[in-house]
């Protein structure tokens, strides 16, 4: 199944739609968060064409996301530069993922400090070991190839890191890629859980810091670092750098931790 047969059923235009390519993406019983994400972008996009290239998006996982589902957008405001837009996912009417986005046109840079590269950065994703699949949700296996972003034996503390790219040959846009890929991680919080559970991600909120990117052979060095976790949450830093270093998406998210 293709990304594309996933998203033809977008159409921009309000109202049900039916997602019957989605078995491939699925988590459980709702769609992975990347893909749903998009779903919800590439609604935004197909419904107001023309817009500027998106700078951040702000996503809410209310529900889950099946084959059955109502799509909208609207625009929230558009301004000289800006146009903010709100796109929301429903089943079984009711809300399942409501997503805001900010696309902006680009002006002449008057701050300038590039974001640094991540520390002990590893070596390129040819040099590294393929990662197993052996714990990871099915819809990683068919979709992603991973290899290892950390040096083994180092203390990793609760740090999940991986370069990764899409197995398949595709079309997408480089933003549309980046929603994707963005969350494809698992929460960092896994390495610090004192007895397995399930984890479910909240919410995700991100900045496009390069709406252009095109990494080398589609790799991306993916991170999702607990930055604290207790109380059965856990605050959540997600980034993605290209094959040269560039961090390219920058991103926090809350992530419920049972068991």
């Amino acid at each position: 199944m293709t990304i594309a047969s996933l998203l033809e059923p977008v159409t921009g235009q309000p109202g049900p739609a039916r997602l019957s390519h989605a078995a491939d993406w699925m988590q459980g019983r709702t769609l992975y968060g990347g893909a749903s994400a998009l779903v919800a972008y590439t609604m935004a996009v197909r419904a107001f064409p023309g817009l500027p290239p998106l700078r951040a998006g702000q996503i809410a996982f209310v529900a889950p996301v099946g084959e059955a589902i109502e799509l909208s957008a609207e625009i929230v405001r558009q301004g000289r530069n800006v146009t903010q837009v709100r796109s929301e996912i429903r089943s079984e009417g009711k809300v399942a993922l409501s997503a805001f986005w900010l696309f902006a046109e680009g002006r002449e840079a008057n701050a300038l400090h590039p974001a640094p590269a991540p520390e002990d950065w590893p070596s390129p994703p040819e040099e590294n070991e393929s990662v197993t699949h052996q714990f990871a949700p099915s819809f990683v296996a068919k979709n992603f190839e991973l290899r290892y972003g950390q040096p083994k034996g180092t203390e990793r503390g609760a740090t999940v890191r991986r370069w990764a790219r899409l197995t398949e040959q595709h079309d997408l846009d480089p933003v549309s890629k980046l929603v994707l890929m963005g969350d494809v991680m698992p929460p960092g919080a896994m390495r610090a859980m004192q007895r397995q559970g399930p984890i479910s991600s909240i919410n995700w909120s991100f900045n496009v810091l390069d709406p252009e990117s095109r990494s080398r052979d589609g790799w991306y060095l993916a991170e999702n670092a607990s930055q604290h976790a207790d109380a059965g949450y856990s605050s959540e830093r997600l980034r993605l750098w290209d094959a040269d270093g560039r961090q390219v998406l920058d991103g926090i998210q809350c992530v419920a931790v049972f068991g």
